[in-house]
């Protein structure tokens, strides 16, 4: 059992969605959380089905409740008419809700404001090295994924595969999202392919044979189930022309690697070079969510190929993954033309697997990569909260 760093209200008085990927824990933390709360779980089918055709049964066994009993609705997704009930009861008896969903698209569809703002917004996402402590196993992470079934299951190849399955089935077919399935799942495997890079989606378009609008959409799918999110650009005060397209980034590198059909990813091969660059994308999202700073993320590229990773805020740190065991002057390159650009930059960071830190003559901090995360969680490299409005 895990202790999440997501700090969830211990008395909420105010109602909450809480949302992220299938299997992440969201039921667990809110259970763990909330012990005394009143649950209701739509993954139930006799509950499902009997307050889809009977929204009115839900307002009136809510009523009969305590009005200081909080109300947990897990799988919110799956009946999203129950928010018109919820929105009365927030505004009339200030009941306080917390729902939980791995996916808002169908909700959005249905209820565009999502309460109007009476509901804050949280995200559960995979476990991070921080949560699993001395037990974190690099090349275990980047082969299985951050899904805590994943990462602690003896067969997490065949676990994976039926994640993959079951996302296919509810998420895409049950909600009617695509007609055509084969097309989407070879949409998946193209996108895993390209994960960690930048989006052509006229490229991909020819790849499977549908339309640009076609291939936006299949993104825009993944980016609302919370399989995947799109990097931006830093575009800021650039003295050279700069790329403007984004990169996308799959929340779990194990699908990514299934999706993909890679075998066991090897220390030292271009695939882990990949797989730990989007580790460390995992890792800064989570620490700008659960710090609560919500620091914008992009990453930096030339039209003539130089490019930086990791950009974090408005330029106070420039980072580069790199998954090796010695670093060389070739692979600071990035870093180096980032700060003729961008001169005002703090802090320069490779992080690698190197042994011990180390600073070069041009000020770029070589660090170990849990040396960097105990850094990262202390904030030495992060925005003030309320510097940036983008979280990933």
């Amino acid at each position: 059992m895990y202790k999440r760093l997501l700090l969830l209200p211990k008395k909420p008085v105010q109602s909450f969605f809480l949302w992220g990927p299938r299997q992440t824990g969201k039921t667990t933390l809110l259970k763990q959380t909330y012990p005394d709360a009143y649950r209701i779980d739509l993954l139930k089918s006799e509950v499902l089905m009997r307050y889809l055709q009977h929204p009115s049964v839900f307002r009136e066994e809510i009523m009969a409740l305590n009005p200081s009993k909080l109300v947990v609705i897990d799988e919110i997704q799956k009946a999203p008419v129950l928010l018109d009930s919820v929105h009365y009861l927030i505004q009339e008896q200030s009941r306080v809700f917390v729902m939980c969903g791995s996916s808002a698209r169908k909700v959005r569809k249905e209820h565009a404001n999502l309460l109007g703002g009476r509901a804050v917004r949280h995200e559960l996402l995979g476990l991070s090295a921080k949560e699993i402590g001395d037990n974190f196993d690099l090349e275990r992470m980047l082969n299985t994924g951050p899904l805590p079934n994943h990462y602690d299951n003896a067969k997490a190849k065949r676990a994976i595969q039926s994640y993959v399955d079951d996302y296919l089935r509810e998420e895409i077919l049950q909600e009617g999202l695509i007609r055509k399935l084969p097309i989407f799942s070879d949409f998946l495997r193209i996108a895993a392919i390209g994960d960690t890079e930048i989006v052509n989606l006229s490229n991909i378009a020819r790849e499977t044979g549908v339309s640009v609008p076609t291939v936006r959409n299949h993104y825009t799918i993944l980016t609302d189930t919370l399989m995947g999110a799109f990097l931006p650009a830093y575009t800021k005060r650039a003295k050279r022309r700069t790329i403007h397209m984004p990169k996308f980034y799959f929340r779990d590198i194990g699908v990514a690697n299934y999706l993909a059909k890679r075998g066991f990813i090897q220390r030292g091969s271009e695939l882990f070079g990949k797989a730990f660059e989007n580790w460390l994308f995992h890792e800064l999202s989570v620490h700008s969510r659960y710090s609560e700073t919500f620091y914008d993320i992009s990453y930096w590229r030339l039209t003539c190929g130089v490019e930086v990773d990791f950009v974090i805020g408005k330029a106070e740190t420039a980072i580069e993954a790199k998954a090796k065991e010695k670093i060389t002057s070739n692979d600071l390159k990035g870093l180096v033309q980032f700060k003729k650009e961008h001169p005002d930059v703090k802090n320069l960071i490779v992080v690698s697997l190197e042994k011990k830190a180390r600073l070069t003559a041009n000020g770029i901090m070589i660090l170990p990569y849990h040396e960097f995360l105990a850094k990262l969680w202390q904030d030495k490299y992060t925005p003030k909260m309320g510097t940036s409005v983008r979280s990933q």
